[in-house]
């Protein structure tokens, strides 16, 4: 599921797989083999997505369909 919404986050900003990579400190083909599926992800690099396109893990793992539920939080 991660591999697919990587993917999917990626395109919706329109960014190349080299511009991801650069922005998350990782290779263009660890980029690539994560979005395929060949490389499971790490916990540090599910959070620095969740971070980078400010989504929670939740929704990157398949959890849930809301992107970030803390936004509908109210303190």
């Amino acid at each position: 599921m991660f591999n697919k919404k990587l993917k999917e986050l990626r395109l919706k900003h329109n960014l190349s797989q080299k511009e991801l990579a650069k922005k998350l400190n990782i290779t263009q083909t660890a980029l690539s083999r994560l979005e395929s599926g060949t490389t499971t992800a790490h916990e540090e690099i599910i959070i620095k997505v969740a971070d980078f396109f400010d989504v929670s893990t939740d929704y990157l793992l398949g959890r849930t369909d809301i992107k970030n539920i803390y936004k509908f939080i109210k303190p």
